[in-house]
């Protein structure tokens, strides 16, 4: 085991990892921005260091600053999180370099499976169902124009290294494609520094369902079933459940998910958790989508299903332990809700409301879990994500974890900075949620029609 481990991250997550650290007996540095040095995860870690300026690209994403920081404080590995450099394959190769080890996948295994063309070719190899779409790269639009005729409109026109809803675009008509693909193409270089795209047959109405692997360095690999994240806005997920509530999700269909996923894991040669994502349609088809070779946002869901801490096996897989388990014991227990807190005003188209939390409640009981580096005093700042808790809600069945949640929510109290509680109580008391009648468009349209 790693006696000094370095988190490349901020906020919820990194205190996170620091705690499933200390459960280890390993020692952390945090690291952080000038904006965040009294922040709760620079504050707990046994050591911080301060990597630079405010902007993520000056900080968080300055990666000759953390393997710096690692060379300063002695840590022998680097957990990432979620987003910033997480799967950012030459930060992973960095760090090898450095003999520092990267907690998360092999950089070969993260460069293959993060870009789509490729992973959806890798996929197909391997015998997982994949969306119709082009053989890789579409060069331009007349290109796009032809393969999207075979295909069949509608389409997605879908960056290669693209993630967090970014560098899509809907194409409904031939008319509509030069734009598109263009607006696709502009946004996927602004945002990931690489322009690729390639196209995929738009499936109407499905549901986003993912499934959690772990993999490690023996060769075992196992998934601890599947997360239900279609209730999104604007390509970003709002709420997640595990397990997935739709009718067609019966536990035939969940083993061929879960084979699916682990035979997409091994076909990479994956080590370490990650998701597979799939689109699901309303006859139980599913198809690859894309990996993510990382940890989850609403990765607690599982955990408490499964009852496995899949942060800390991450550390294990990553210190060369084996996975002492058997895929027939991994089976789901309960039900389980997450809801991400937001600093924004849903009333205002969502606006980010960053400011000083004045003071603050949050709920907890038999069942309720939280997430979450907020305390009263510290300061949401305006340069990251406005995400500030992941309220996660646990009971024996689906109903019971609602009610939980929703008695959470209405005690959770955060003064201050406009948030997205009452939108997420309103969302728990939607007919088509209560039903588990929804899909992967539900919310967005039901926004709009507002």
């Amino acid at each position: 085991m790693f006696h000094k481990v370095l988190i490349a991250n901020r906020g919820e997550i990194a205190v996170r990892i620091i705690r499933a650290c200390r459960e280890l007996g390993v020692s952390t540095v945090a690291v952080c921005s000038e904006a965040d040095r009294g922040a709760l995860h620079a504050q707990i870690a046994d050591e911080t260091v301060c990597i630079g300026p405010a902007r993520s690209r000056d900080s968080y994403l300055n990666k000759s600053a953390i393997v710096a920081a690692c060379e300063i404080t002695g840590a022998e590995a680097v957990h990432p999180g979620f987003g910033f450099l997480s799967e950012n394959a030459a930060f992973a190769r960095l760090l090898e370099r450095c003999s520092i080890k990267f907690i998360g996948p092999r950089p070969e295994s993260i460069e293959r499976m993060g870009d789509k063309a490729n992973a959806k070719r890798a996929m197909r190899e391997a015998g997982v169902p994949v969306v119709p779409g082009s053989e890789g790269v579409v060069q331009n639009a007349d290109e796009a124009i032809r393969i999207a005729r075979d295909l069949g409109y509608p389409v997605l026109v879908k960056a290669t290294a693209g993630g967090g809803g970014r560098g899509i675009r809907l194409v409904r008509s031939g008319e509509e494609m030069s734009d598109a693909f263009g607006a696709a193409r502009k946004e996927a270089l602004d945002y990931f520094g690489n322009a690729d795209v390639y196209l995929e047959k738009f499936i109407e109405n499905p549901r986003h369902v993912e499934v959690q692997i772990l993999a490690d360095e023996h060769g075992h690999v196992f998934h601890f079933g599947e997360r239900d994240c279609s209730l999104q806005r604007r390509n970003q997920k709002v709420l997640e459940e595990s397990p997935c509530p739709a009718p067609q999700m019966t536990p035939d269909l969940r083993q061929r998910m879960g084979e699916a996923s682990v035979a997409a894991a091994k076909a990479v040669g994956y080590q370490n958790a990650g998701t597979v994502e799939y689109l699901l349609d309303r006859d139980g088809n599913f198809y690859f989508m894309e990996m993510n070779t990382r940890i989850q946002v609403e990765h607690p869901i599982t955990e408490l299903v499964y009852g496995v801490d899949l942060v800390k096996n991450q550390i294990r897989i990553a210190a060369g332990e084996e996975l002492l388990l058997r895929q027939e014991d991994i089976r789901p227990q309960g039900h389980a809700i997450e809801c991400r807190i937001n600093a924004e005003n849903p009333a205002k188209g969502f606006q980010p409301s960053p400011g000083e939390i004045r003071s603050l409640y949050m709920p907890g009981g038999p069942g309720i879990r939280i997430d979450s580096a907020m305390y009263a005093g510290c300061v949401i700042p305006p340069y990251y994500d406005s995400m500030i808790a992941k309220l996660i809600a646990y009971a024996p069945t689906r109903e019971e974890a609602i009610a939980k949640m929703r008695w959470a929510l209405a005690e959770f109290i955060v003064d201050g900075v406009d948030t997205n509680i009452d939108f997420q109580l309103s969302t728990l008391a939607d007919e088509h949620f209560l039903s588990a009648d929804y899909d992967i468009g539900y919310l967005g349209r039901k926004l709009e029609a507002r």
